[in-house]
């Protein structure tokens, strides 16, 4: 995208009804690095995280521990799932909680709209609802009891017993939007990403939509429809709502219009909420779809997608504590490919710590820095003649950077990491082949020595830039040991666009002793 221009994502808001599990954390640093990229490549930038508080799940857990849903939701939110965000290095600019006055008050806004606009009527509803899901199920989602459960019809997601709620409900006429939709997924095939997701909303849509409860009356956790306050706003129209709401609809019309619309980064089993509904629900307001709906794959554990009701799910901080954020970070977002499921196992997580961070990255770091020190003085020198194999190692660098850039406009992160990994392997073949510490004892190869140690210092500058909306820590540490802050700023106000320009770490440039970026690590969970 040309730089300067705006990039809004967002996470999905996330229901604080348990504590985080390591698939929220993905969500969470994937969205992170995007906008990390965007920011630091010139794009005005935001990235909006939050929670959804509201619902008849909230109001029951509340009940069950003798609290205020508001009290519980506090409770909720400060203890799980603003540590969450300091855990994982996660840098967001904003963080709507749907309980906020500024989202309350703008989400009646909205209906109030719609229901002027004739998109909204009365009318009675019986359907199959799990409070789980929050959802009123559609028949794939339903399946026959088993067990204790047997005779009972069960949410195939919970596997709980459905309830059937009988209620006088206001809808929204989701229907009339069938072709628009349809128009809309023809005319942007990129709107839904990746292709399998964009296949199923099609396919869905096409079979006919019906129109869309969007109150409750039987509760009262929630926000009032304005014009009838003996009802509330389903949770989950009221949720989607946050993605404007935070940046001022409503309210401020300046910033909205800076910043909307938005990228949304989902998982899979709410596409349709953000997909169908969400877009059908903008349009009848007269506003702007997002800008795109990209669904991930879910983490499997054990071949199972993460649950706490089924004890597979894994507090982000059991790997942090052990591993670090960096790790967390690089292993989630470069062992599965964004947008499909994947597997998690630590077995696989510390085999990949050992070989591509300690030992590919950081052993890098680390012999580099060591042999400016001991052959220089620790002053970076400056290349003589540039051989055929020097000029592979730029061209590489170039190629590498303009790779990655173009694989996070895909939003394909595991294969912009790929790209730039191939610095890494590529510097490491080199020093073996180039032999600095034999060099190093031939006076005539002194100009040499230099040459190829330069050449090993500008492209860990390199990589530190290309590496840091990934690995934040780990590479303001190798910046700093680089010595680079002196002649070229901050690393994170290093334009990422140009980072595969050669030649930008000046020579002279006092290198610091840098520790292990990634320490062995002898024993894990």
């Amino acid at each position: 995208m040309p730089a300067g221009e705006s990039f809004y994502i967002t996470t999905p808001i996330y229901y604080p009804s348990d504590v985080p599990h390591i698939g929220h954390g993905y969500t969470s640093v994937a969205v992170d690095t995007l906008a990390r990229w965007h920011r630091q490549s010139g794009d005005d930038t935001w990235m909006l995280t939050g929670t959804d508080e509201h619902g008849q799940k909230m109001l029951r857990a509340a009940a069950a521990n003798g609290v205020t849903p508001q009290e519980w939701v506090d409770k909720l939110v400060s203890e799980s799932w603003f540590p969450l965000l300091t855990t994982l290095d996660v840098a967001n600019d904003d963080f709507i909680r749907t309980t906020q006055e500024r989202h309350e008050t703008n989400v009646q806004v909205f209906f109030q709209k719609l229901y002027d606009a004739g998109y909204i009527y009365a009318g009675e509803y019986e359907a199959l609802y799990c409070v789980g899901c929050e959802e009123f199920k559609p028949e794939s989602e339903i399946v026959d009891g088993t067990g204790p459960f047997e005779g009972l019809k069960v949410c195939a997601i919970h596997s709980k017993p459905l309830e059937l709620l009988q209620e006088k409900n206001y809808f929204f006429k989701l229907s009339e939007f069938q072709d628009r939709l349809l128009e809309l997924y023809k005319t942007e095939p990129d709107f839904v990403r990746p292709d399998s997701a964009r296949n199923e909303v099609v396919s869905f849509v096409s079979q006919g939509l019906k129109d869309l409860s969007i109150s409750r009356s039987t509760f009262d956790w929630g926000i009032p429809l304005p014009w009838d306050t003996s009802h509330v706003i389903y949770v989950w129209v009221d949720a989607l709502l946050n993605y404007v709401t935070a940046v001022g609809y409503g309210s401020d019309e300046t910033a909205f219009e800076r910043r909307w619309p938005a990228y949304h980064v989902v998982g899979k089993d709410i596409l349709r909420f953000h997909a169908v509904i969400w877009p059908a629900m903008l349009m009848a307001a007269g506003l702007e779809v997002p800008k795109g709906v990209f669904a991930h794959g879910w983490l499997l554990v054990g071949g199972e997608k993460m649950s706490k009701s089924k004890l597979t799910g894994i507090a982000p901080s059991e790997i942090t504590d052990v591993f670090g954020s960096d790790a967390y970070r690089f292993y989630f977002l470069s062992a599965i490919a964004f947008g499909q499921d994947g597997s998690f196992s630590w077995e696989d997580l510390s085999a990949r710590y050992q070989a591509e961070l300690a030992n590919g990255f950081g052993n890098l770091a680390s012999r580099t820095i060591a042999m400016i020190e001991r052959y220089f003085d620790g002053v970076v020198p400056s290349a003589g003649e540039y051989t055929a194999q020097d000029l592979a190692i730029q061209q590489l660098v170039a190629k590498a950077a303009a790779g990655a850039d173009s694989a996070v406009e895909r939003f394909r992160i595991d294969e912009a990491i790929a790209d730039v990994w191939t610095i890494v392997d590529a510097l490491n073949g080199y020093i073996t082949e180039n032999e600095p510490w034999a060099l190093a004892k031939d006076e005539e190869q002194r100009e040499r020595l230099g040459t190829v140690l330069y050449t090993c210092a500008e492209g860990l500058r390199a990589l530190a830039v290309l590496l840091s909306p990934v690995m934040p820590q780990s590479t303001a540490k190798l910046w700093g040991a680089l010595g680079a802050e002196g002649g070229l700023g901050a690393l994170t106000a290093q334009p990422l666009r140009d980072a595969g320009r050669w030649g930008q770490l000046p020579a002279g440039t006092v290198v610091q002793a840098l520790a292990p970026l990634f320490p062995r690590i002898e024993a894990t969970a």
